[in-house]
């Protein structure tokens, strides 16, 4: 999923360098993509936090079964790279807004340009 969302922000990224102008396919190609990637936020969110919460079970269950501290370990660590993933699709959905806001503008001034044009 990381590598998707990093191709589609790069393609998104060209095709607003590139087009002249951004049609109302355009966009709607691009809120379907931000559903999908939303989707994926969610469902990493809801894994993160039970993901957590066992974690946070098995520390308790250390301190009666000192043998569970290994297992503390090897949770906490896994339990920092589902974090740090969670954050990357956080950061990078919200940097799809702001690519979905540069589509509105570029398609407003294409709007402008077509009112005088056309006479």
């Amino acid at each position: 999923m990381k590598k998707y969302l990093q191709n589609y922000i790069k393609e998104t990224e060209n095709l607003l360098k590139k087009e002249l102008f951004i049609t109302d396919d355009m966009i709607n190609k691009h809120l379907e993509k931000i559903k999908f990637f939303q989707h994926e936020r969610l469902v990493h969110l809801i894994v993160t936090m039970f993901y957590a919460l066992f974690t946070i079970v098995f520390i308790i269950l250390s301190f009666t079964i000192p043998l569970f501290f290994l297992v503390d370990i090897i949770m906490i660590t896994v339990l920092v790279f589902y974090v740090l993933h969670y954050f990357f699709l956080e950061n990078n959905v919200e940097y799809l807004y702001v690519l979905y806001d540069k589509m509105l503008k570029k398609r407003k001034k294409l709007n402008i340009l077509n009112i005088f044009t056309k006479k």
